[in-house]
């Protein structure tokens, strides 16, 4: 499949969700330290729209960045469509859907208010320490210029195309980068995502839940989450949204207090594989020490000096093909049964 094919296939599925600004200073707050010094890779972004690339223009000194650096691709639905609508350019016979790059290495306050915003910014583009630089490639997060800025870079930070988060992730932990990114709680489910949550090389950031997104005009509208606001611009809301980070988290040493008591008939066992259910992560027992199945929720309160990750249920098994010390654990099934009827996806853990 062609890249053109791939990014079809992207928008055919609708995935592109554009960040609100508040949502990422909600995020970016808890890791205000891990920056300085740093240079930072929105690989995913229209320099001239993302609230990425705003938050991080906006707070370069703050955060003491080193550089930043933005990407736009060609097929971006919300990207300039001519060379004419840039700042730096006037020119009017362009190709539409120019893919560019931005880069800045220097934020100083252009018109003397005492404060750095996105006016300053289009100043600063004039500045030779700052660049503005036509794509010769589409833009794509995989092409060669887009993998050239990411080995350059120290973290991060955006929200890939869902679709592609498999890839995606892929392609930074292949390059060791340090990330913070936004993807949908399936995610978690997904065979090669969850394999490194279980080997704590990524896990769950701090927001988790309800989140809302400005979508391309293209957007059919929905009887629900769905709305139009003021400016004739479209949104929708989701509730299964998840920050991914390999940067430490105070979150992630944080003890999961628990006050409920093991009984049979609470937490049944599965049929066919030795570990009890556990419906909510409020309800692990304090007081069992065998496996137990919990949702994916628990990713968000999953403490690994608290608690160890084994397996997972109702969609693979990870150990299906290595020995283990327990013949039923070794021979489970994909499905794993309660009294004959299956359970949503689970992950299973045992206290450390």
């Amino acid at each position: 499949m062609s890249r053109n094919d791939l990014r079809n296939a992207q928008q055919a599925k609708q995935d592109e969700f554009y960040t609100q600004l508040v949502d990422i200073e909600k995020e970016m707050r808890h890791y205000r330290s891990a920056f300085e010094n740093k240079i930072v890779f929105c690989n995913c972004d229209d320099p001239f729209e993302s609230n990425f690339f705003k938050y991080f223009a906006m707070n370069f000194n703050f955060l003491k960045l080193k550089k930043l650096i933005c990407t736009c691709y060609a097929g971006s639905p919300i990207s300039h469509t001519e060379l004419g609508d840039l700042p730096l350019f006037n020119q009017n016979n362009e190709p539409k859907k120019i893919p560019y790059m931005i880069q800045i290495n220097e934020v100083t306050d252009q018109n003397g208010d005492g404060a750095v915003d996105m006016s300053d910014i289009e100043t600063l583009l004039r500045n030779d320490n700052n660049l503005l630089t036509i794509l010769d490639g589409d833009g794509d997060f995989r092409s060669e210029e887009s993998i050239g800025w990411l080995r350059e870079s120290d973290i991060v930070v955006t929200n890939p195309p869902f679709s592609l988060f498999r890839e995606y992730v892929d392609q930074l932990i292949t390059n060791k980068k340090q990330f913070i990114i936004i993807g949908n709680q399936n995610a978690i489910t997904y065979k090669e995502i969850f394999k490194l949550l279980m080997e704590d090389k990524i896990w769950l950031g701090y927001g988790f839940g309800d989140m809302s997104f400005r979508v391309p005009d293209y957007y059919e509208t929905r009887e629900t989450r769905f709305w139009v606001d003021d400016n004739g611009k479209k949104w929708r809301s989701l509730g299964n949204i998840c920050w991914f980070t390999n940067l430490d988290t105070s979150k992630r040493h944080e003890e999961i207090i628990l006050y409920k008591k093991y009984s049979p008939q609470e937490y049944p066992t599965f049929d066919n594989y030795q570990a009890i259910n556990v419906n909510r992560v409020a309800d692990i027992p304090c007081d069992y020490d065998g496996l137990m199945a919990v949702p994916i929720t628990f990713m968000d309160k999953y403490n690994p000096e608290q608690f160890e990750i084994v397996d997972a249920l109702n969609r693979y098994a990870l150990f299906d093909k290595q020995n283990t010390n327990s013949d039923v654990q070794a021979r489970h099934s994909h499905t794993c049964n309660i009294n004959g009827k299956s359970t949503y996806f689970r992950i299973v853990i045992k206290r450390r």
